[in-house]
């Protein structure tokens, strides 16, 4: 499904593609009506750099920085990226099965992965995230929205709780609602009224 002008063969035309090897293919009937949101920096708390891009296409020097021993060998993914300054990297294609999840669960399916678009916000958990992140996501959420049948928007958290805690308090779900004008019963419940 290719929309004019904004998707080919599931890259986001307003992305920049950097293709990972992290990914597989879909289940046969998948159907994909979650955006799942994240937060990284590496190493966590420093900005700007492109050990994230690095981590997802497993060119990360493992030796760079003390935490980058901790998760030496990992192989991880997702559909998107968006660097505090908005700008828009994209790894995965969307008709791909990225590895953002890890062991999850929500509206009572398991492995979020097979079904979802992740989306990796630079930040850390807990932490704030600037108005240019908020601007890149109500953009890019509905063009996603355009090419599937999103039903759903969760945090890291939502689908994996106890295992992971990101996006995190620092994020303003509020203002995401108001920027999409999606209705509420498409955000998990501990996240109205913030």
């Amino acid at each position: 499904m290719n929309e004019p002008g904004l998707w080919r063969d599931g890259w986001y035309r307003f992305a920049r593609p950097l293709r990972s090897p992290n990914f597989g293919p879909r289940p046969a009937g998948a159907d994909i009506d979650l955006i799942v949101l994240h937060s990284i920096s590496l190493p966590p708390g420093q900005y700007g750099g492109d050990e994230v891009q690095q981590l997802f296409t497993n060119r990360l020097d493992w030796d760079a920085h003390p935490y980058f021993g901790s998760i030496r060998g990992l192989e991880v993914s997702a559909h998107f990226y968006v660097r505090r300054n908005g700008e828009l990297w994209q790894f995965v294609s969307c008709d791909d099965r990225a590895w953002h999840a890890g062991a999850s669960s929500w509206r009572g399916r398991a492995n979020c992965n097979d079904d979802s678009i992740g989306i990796e916000l630079e930040g850390i958990e807990g932490g704030l995230f600037e108005n240019a992140q908020y601007e890149t996501l109500a953009s890019l959420c509905p063009a996603i929205a355009q090419r599937h049948a999103i039903r759903f928007v969760a945090g890291h958290q939502h689908i994996a709780p106890g295992r992971k805690d990101d996006p995190g308090a620092g994020f303003d779900w509020r203002l995401l609602r108001e920027q999409l004008g999606w209705a509420g019963a498409m955000f998990p419940p501990d996240t109205i009224g913030r």
